[in-house]
């Protein structure tokens, strides 16, 4: 199973971002947890600068854009 990190403050664009994330693991069939993260300290240990970001088992894959189901689904397939 992967976690997938929703890096950001709470913001529409951070709660798009995990809604997102769960309808492309649900597209792939994949069982994964969504964790949110909201500490800004615990953030930045991901390298991640511009919220929202988006990791995948702790490694940061997108940062400062509100991907799409589709775009996020590309990058849980690798």
């Amino acid at each position: 199973m992967k976690t997938i990190q929703i890096l950001g403050t709470g913001c529409k664009k951070c709660s798009d971002l995990a809604a997102n994330a769960k309808q492309a693991a649900a597209e792939l069939g994949l069982e994964v947890s969504i964790e949110k993260i909201t500490d800004l300290t615990q953030i930045m240990t991901f390298g991640c600068m511009a919220t929202p970001g988006l990791a995948v088992d702790g490694q940061l894959l997108s940062q400062g854009k509100l991907l799409k189901a589709t775009q996020i689904a590309e990058l849980l397939k690798k």
